[in-house]
């Protein structure tokens, strides 16, 4: 079935105006709404379908509580007042669910896990892949997102993920934001200026 293009409306919503938020209604984001999220989010791609990303919903006032010393003063007013938190993290061990992941390929585990650095490089980028679908998947279900580094991994680490081998990657901030928290847009670069045809 052939797909058509999104409508103006949509890439509206998705990209041309949305923005980054900093402020937020005080109103609360169901965690049936974060379920529907992460449904969404995880049929974008990875690589062999490794799907590395692991995600800590941060909702009750104790879970913030305990997010804010980890990070940096700017950035835990914002944090405090948006009705989730996202932590967005990747599991260096994902290789270990591929059997159930990428069944058509048995020895797919062996393809990461004999080398570390094998192992990060491919936790980390697809993590990020799949941290951005989050956002676009957040934006599609009518949620405004705040994306944000500025904290302490380690910490937030040791906070979240102790005993595991996930890692921290970035934040994000969900919840339905209130307009006058809005930066204006900073440029961005031009085609020219970031792409080459070749």
């Amino acid at each position: 079935m052939p797909h058509t293009p999104l409508t103006p409306e949509a890439l509206n919503q998705l990209f041309l105006e949305a923005h980054t938020h900093n402020a937020w209604q005080e109103k609360p984001v169901p965690e049936a709404l974060l379920h529907r999220l992460y449904e969404l989010l995880r049929m974008a791609p990875t690589s062999a379908n490794n799907s590395p990303a692991r995600i800590v919903f941060v909702q009750s006032r104790a879970a913030k509580e305990k997010l804010l010393p980890a990070l940096m003063e700017g950035n835990r007013a914002k944090t405090l007042a948006a009705p989730v938190t996202a932590i967005i993290g990747y599991d260096l061990h994902f290789y270990d669910q591929l059997g159930k992941l990428f069944p058509n390929a048995p020895d797919a585990a062996s393809w990461f896990n004999k080398d570390e650095q094998t192992a990060f490089t491919n936790a980390f980028r697809n993590g990020t892949l799949q941290g951005a679908y989050l956002i676009l998947a957040a934006r599609a279900l009518g949620l405004d997102c705040g994306p944000m580094s500025g904290f302490d991994n380690a910490k937030v680490d040791e906070l979240f993920f102790a005993g595991t081998q996930v890692k921290s990657n970035f934040l994000c901030n969900l919840g339905y934001g209130d307009p006058k928290g809005v930066y204006p847009r900073n440029p961005r670069l031009s085609f020219d200026e970031a792409c080459r045809v070749v």
